[in-house]
């Protein structure tokens, strides 16, 4: 980028002697927006992209945790079954 006085002051006198001084600060005043404009649509597509990773790590976990519950409950079906089968029945 322009890293010194110099290249400022040459690149200012190109702008200037391109679109005279009358011209420049309204480029100047368009250039400044558009950058602005640009960083806020960055910030807004960084919170969306953040918010959607958010939910759906949000609905991994929700998923995994029925997914542990259902096989929770599937041992304690299995195991009861296997105890009653266990037992000689009366009959």
């Amino acid at each position: 980028m322009l890293s010194s006085p110099v290249e400022i002051a040459i690149v200012f006198g190109v702008g200037l002697l391109l679109f005279g001084p009358k011209k420049l600060p309204e480029l100047g005043k368009a250039l400044g927006q558009g950058i602005g404009n640009f960083k806020k649509s960055l910030t807004d597509a960084q919170s969306e992209i953040t918010t959607q990773v958010k939910e759906a790590d949000r609905e991994i976990e929700e998923k995994a945790k029925a997914k542990a519950e259902a096989n929770q409950k599937t041992s304690v079906v299995g195991a009861s079954i296997s105890t009653s089968e266990d037992k000689p029945s009366s009959g």
